[in-house]
Formats: C-alpha cells, structure tokens, sequence
C-alpha cells in the first residue's frame, strides 16, 4: 500500500500529479477580480467555468447555522444534473444574513447566468468571510461581469482565482492529476481555502474541484461523499466547524473516455485519484492552520476496526494540550496517551506503542503503555520539523485511520482575537 494515501501501489502508478489547478482538465476556465468586498488592493472574487455542462456532485456543512451560499447550492445539486459556473467571494460569509443573504445568492448567480448565457441551475455560488455581515450586492454583480473578461484556462488564471477566496490562509492550495481511461487522458484539478475555524465534519473551507472525465452524475456524488469520509473530515485546526464548508466537484466529460456508469476498474482508479487529489489538499489545509508552524499528522494503526482507529486519530489531532505539546517541541506524550483515553474508543493502553516521527528520524517513546528509555534530544529534533507524525499502534486488529492538524501557537489567538476589524 501506498503509505500515504492507503492506495495500492498499482494504481498509485497510474496517477501522476502534474502542474496546476481547476485549470488543468479540459474546458475549464477561472479568472479573479478586486470587487473591494472586504479587502482593499487585492483580488476577492472568482469565478470557475465549465465550457459546456458539468455533472456536479457537492458535500456541505453540517453545522444547523448554515450560511445562505450553503442552502443554496444544496438545493442546486439536489435539483439539477450539471452546472456550468461557480462565482465565489471572500471577506464577507453571508451567514446569518437571512432572507437577504438568500435573495444574494439568487441575484448573483442569475447575473452570472445573464452574462455568460447560461440556464437555469447552471450557476453556484460560495462565501467565506466574516459571519453576519451583508455582501454588497451591487459589487458581487459587477464583479460577475468583470470576472466573465478575465476567464482564461493557463495555470495562471487558476492560482488567481484560489488566491482571491483566501483569507487567513497564508499560501495558495491546489493540485493537478492525470490519468488513462479508455486509452483517453483524464485530468482532475482542485483548489481550496481553509486556515481557520477547522474541524472535522467538514471544516471553513471551500474547495472546488474540476475534471473532464466522463462519469454518471450518481457515482460522481458516491465518489465524492465516500472520499471525503477520509479526508476533509479527518483535519482539525481548532475543533470549529463552520457554517460554509462546501466541497463542489464539476465533471464535463471532454476527456472522451467511455462514461463510467458503474463501479468497475475505471471507477476505481478515479476514485483513487480523486483521493490524491482531497487528501493533498486536506493536508495543505491542516498544515496552514492560523498561526501554526507545523503539520501535525495522526496515525492508529492495528485498531480493531476502522471506526474505533478514526475516532482515536481524531482525539489525538484535536487535543490542544498534545498540539501545544507539539508546538514547543515538547515530547510529552502522556498527553497523547490521554486524549486517546478520553476519545470513547475502547483500547488497550497497557499494549499500545506510541512513536514519533519526522525527517529527523523516528523514535518509539511508549512501549506497551510505558516510557521508554528514549533521548529527550533526539524527540525533541524529531519534534522540531515542519511536518511531524505521531503514530499510535494499538496492537488491537488490522485497521488505520489518519488525521491531521497543526500544533497550537500564540499566533492563533492573536489572528483570531481581532478577526473582524
């Protein structure tokens, strides 16, 4: 097995991460516009655009506070086979914005609708941003119109449009994969924002994902709502989840390849590659939490059974005394021990193994729920790398789950202390 995505090496091989973004499948477009929404001398709005009709599949939050874009775009999915667009803005949620936040959506997807010609259904719409406030409407409607000038499908164009719905993110998100069907090259591409206010369940993130396979509209979503399982809810920044967490994947099928109206060997190595594509942008988004310097990454390994492995990585991934911990290098690893205690999966701690790990080497600091005689130094190198995992094994089956967050800094209240002014 690949050790990490969990994908067989076979198919591993079969996928390969190229340039670019929600630009790299064919007939997609994006383009990024300054409307002065909330921010002042950068872009703040995109758009993605499908040359023809996309079947989209999309996951929401499951926050009950859901923001106006959320109830929106569900009730679009729901409804329609395809879309074609997606407008998106940052600064501003519209969330708890009422019947006048709903009435925005509605009036900037039907302005989009009306510049680029397209149907009913055809256009979504996302915000990310501060809660409460009203978007401007009038801006959103003149961007709509700007963003349609500035569509373009080079790499360019798609890091533009991810650079305009960041917030606090603090680096650009995105990757490209390509793979064969049929004989056919098929490309997935993706984007997304998230630094802050991440839990799993979903997370304040958006991510939009293109490709130009050809699939059935049924398996897409099957596809999508099983990848996400082990993926976007499997990150933690800071145990908040959202009210506008939203996953839209689009699929034109201008790759040509034979639709895949099945789950057969074709579905799979899709599948495969859409998870290469989640899981490396979750990864991106865990290790660019607000204010973090590391990625922090879970592993149980040897669960009796999948659910009990998710539910302790998790634990560990959202404990803030193990990600201070982590933060100053600190090898404290009773306080991983803990929040597996506390998780409600039952474990045995006599028979767990606790190790870290990181470019700096690997080192096992429990041994059957006791110390080992380890080197404070060398955890405390180990513990000093940008990406650190810690790997749980519970010596309980055969099962593993994965998770990831980032350590806890003083960064983190500072950002969050004056988030709207």
């Amino acid at each position: 097995m690949n050790s990490e995505f969990g994908i067989s090496e076979e198919i591993t091989m079969k996928i390969e991460k190229i340039s670019g973004g929600v630009t790299a499948a064919i007939g997609f477009s994006a383009g990024a516009y300054a409307a002065g929404i909330k921010y002042q001398g950068r872009d703040d709005m995109a758009m993605i655009y499908s040359s023809v009709p996309a079947v989209t599949a999309g996951t929401f939050t499951t926050n009950l506070v859901k923001a106006a874009p959320v109830l929106f775009d569900k009730e679009i999915v729901e409804t329609y086979e395809t879309s074609q667009a997606i407008v998106i803005n940052s600064g501003i949620a519209n969330a708890c914005t009422g019947k006048e936040g709903f009435d925005c959506c509605n009036e900037v997807s039907d302005e989009a609708k009306s510049v680029l010609g397209l149907p009913e259904g055809s256009v979504l719409v996302a915000s990310t941003g501060v809660i409460g406030k009203q978007l401007p409407v009038d801006k959103l409607k003149s961007g709509v119109k700007a963003l349609s000038e500035r569509l373009g499908t080079d790499e360019a164009h798609g890091t533009a449009a991810e650079k305009a719905i960041m917030t606090t993110d603090t680096k650009p998100k995105e990757i490209a994969v390509r793979f064969t069907l049929g004989g056919k090259t098929v490309t997935i591409g993706g984007m997304c924002k998230g630094s802050g206010m991440i839990h799993p369940n979903m997370c304040t993130m958006l991510c939009f994902i293109t490709s130009d396979i050809a699939i059935s509209k049924t398996l897409l979503n099957k596809a999508l709502k099983a990848d996400i399982q082990d993926t976007f809810n499997m990150i933690s920044v800071d145990g908040d989840t959202s009210t506008n967490d939203t996953v839209i994947m689009m699929a034109n099928g201008l790759a040509g390849n034979p639709e895949i109206t099945e789950e057969n060997e074709d579905f799979e190595l899709f599948s495969a590659a859409l998870r290469t594509v989640t899981e490396t942008l979750a990864k991106k988004i865990a290790g660019d939490g607000e204010g973090c310097t590391a990625l922090l990454e879970v592993k149980i390994v040897n669960a009796s059974d999948k659910e009990t492995a998710k539910i302790l990585a998790k634990s560990v991934v959202c404990s803030s005394l193990t990600k201070a911990a982590i933060y100053g290098h600190d090898a404290n690893w009773g306080r991983i021990l803990c929040a597996l205690g506390y998780s409600g999966a039952k474990f045995n701690p006599d028979t767990t193994d606790l190790y870290f790990i990181s470019a700096a080497g690997k080192l096992r600091v429990v041994e059957n729920g006791m110390a080992t005689d380890y080197s404070e130094e060398f955890a405390t190198k180990i513990l000093s790398e940008p990406e650190v995992t810690v790997i749980a094994d519970v010596h309980d089956g055969s099962e593993t789950a994965t998770a990831w967050g980032c350590d806890l800094t003083y960064d983190y209240v500072k950002i969050n202390a004056d988030y709207r002014s």
